[in-house]
């Protein structure tokens, strides 16, 4: 904020500060010496007590006291500047730069935002079917919106049968079971990935083996499977299935990974939870795999809030799932289980959320693939940064924003981090790879050559904010702050 018709001098009269102060409408002057050295900054409730104490209109404002008002430093952050305001329980705080003079007065309303990394984009349509489930008293788990939902997802990503559930991880869960991996049973897995892909493994009892990344991709590597197998067929140890997850928005290089996998016929759980609406060679992504799964987590493309799907084309393995996530209760007319089963089916009304945001899948990824472009095309000149890629036969929904450091670059991507956290703004690293994660130390990794590519993403990578309702202003903040922290 400027700060020229702000500042007054002690010469001023009383009548002149409260003029001054009403023509602001800031609720504070800045009271400088005659070289322009600020002193301390002066309020409605200063000029009174002046008042108040005999003055007259006329007086100056020489008897005001001098006192040690807070400011800062020009090289402060947002987050420094805000818990200095929280500290003086102030709205406005001048900066002042080496020689005492104010250059600006920040405003508590005007920079306490804070830029999220991808928060739930809520349209008009979900309220439509939600009500419709409070209409018709259908509020527990199942009810028309779920039988709804499952249909016009699976419609939609080309999916023959969909079963909605309480979590992507769920889905996971009943993926890996209807596979039939169980206790001592190999899961070969993307180590490039969140935790709740492999944790579903060690709820079966059964082994993680992690695949590298491809540098193309950021995706589980063909290669480096290849190799996998041939250790598997060495040693007769082969895996009950493969997990192949598809990171940040964008499939996996599916051809020679199918090829690999129907030559030793080990099935492959898609988890494609980042990536509903991304496509691989013009088919959906999640549709490759025996199984595919979905998430409908707060942040993911879509939301229900929190929910995932389970895709297949064939209905006895989606009828399975539907059976085990209620609890494996037998068709009896009393409560029999023959089997152990879980309680992971979606409510009615969080279904009607998805079916809402549903409709406008579309728009969504096209929000998100519009601010990762504008990311790209307005820090083109800062060769610092290198985008994730998108090969020619990628559609990615660009679910978040990913791009690594260049190794020569003055600050680590943990420090950029850091310091964007300082401007309020969130971003993130990329995911840490599951051969790293102490919980699977010891745990065995395929790589081609060298260094894990994953590792690389790791140490360079971060994801930036990349909400579909993203503001221009919001994008225009983050992108002027990246310019500033990495020197253009």
């Amino acid at each position: 904020m400027a700060t020229a018709n702000l500042s007054i001098t002690r010469r001023a009269s009383l009548r002149e500060a409260l003029a001054q102060l009403e023509q602001t409408a800031l609720g504070i002057l800045l009271l400088v010496r005659d070289d322009g050295i600020f002193e301390r900054t002066v309020t409605d409730g200063d000029l009174r007590r002046l008042i108040l104490g005999g003055n007259s209109l006329d007086a100056s404002l020489a008897g005001l006291p001098e006192i040690q008002s807070l400011v800062i430093g020009a090289d402060h952050t947002r987050r420094d500047a805000l818990d200095l305001m929280n500290k003086g329980g102030i709205n406005h705080l001048p900066v002042v730069d080496a020689d005492g003079r104010v250059v600006e007065v920040l405003d508590r309303k005007e920079i306490d935002e804070q830029i999220l990394l991808s928060t739930p984009h809520i349209g008009s349509a979900e309220r439509e079917f939600v009500d419709e489930a409070f209409r018709t008293n259908w509020i527990a788990p199942l009810g028309p919106n779920v039988d709804a939902f499952e249909r016009e997802l699976a419609a939609i990503v080309g999916s023959r049968h969909g079963a909605a559930l309480s979590s992507g991880t769920a889905a996971l869960h009943l993926g890996l079971r209807l596979l039939g991996v169980g206790p001592g049973d190999r899961v070969f897995c993307s180590t490039l990935t969140f935790a709740a892909s492999a944790f579903p493994i060690l709820y079966q009892g059964a082994e993680p083996v992690f695949i590298d990344a491809d540098a193309a991709t950021w995706n589980l590597c063909p290669l480096a499977l290849a190799r996998a197998f041939d250790a598997a067929e060495r040693t007769g140890r082969m895996p009950k299935a493969v997990m192949v997850v598809n990171l940040y928005g964008q499939s996996a290089d599916m051809d020679p990974i199918l090829a690999l996998c129907e030559r030793h016929g080990v099935p492959i759980l898609e988890d494609a939870a980042e990536s509903l609406g991304a496509k691989y060679k013009g088919r959906h992504s999640g549709t490759f795999g025996r199984l595919g799964v979905y998430s409908f987590n707060g942040n993911k493309i879509i939301t229900t809030s929190g929910g995932g799907m389970l895709v297949s084309d064939d209905p006895a393995l989606i009828e399975k799932a539907r059976f085990l996530a209620t609890q494996a209760r037998d068709p009896a007319p009393h409560y029999q289980h023959s089997e152990i089963g879980f309680n992971y089916r979606m409510s009615n009304i969080l279904a009607g959320v998805g079916r809402g945001q549903l409709k406008v899948l579309g728009d969504r990824v096209a929000s998100r693939r519009e601010v990762f472009d504008t990311y790209r095309r307005e820090l083109a000149d800062i060769d610092l940064l290198e985008w994730m890629p998108e090969p020619e036969w990628s559609f990615s929904n660009r679910w978040l924003t990913a791009a690594t450091l260049r190794a020569d670059a003055p600050l680590t991507a943990t420090d950029l981090i850091r310091r964007l956290a300082g401007e309020m703004i969130e971003a993130r690293p990329v995911w840490k790879p599951m051969h790293l994660q102490p919980v699977f130390e010891g745990s065995e990794l395929y790589k081609v050559q060298g260094s894990p590519v994953a590792d690389r993403l790791f140490e360079y990578g971060l994801c930036l904010p990349s909400g579909s309702n993203m503001t221009a202003n919001q994008l225009e903040r983050v992108i002027a702050t990246l310019r500033r922290l990495l020197g253009k």
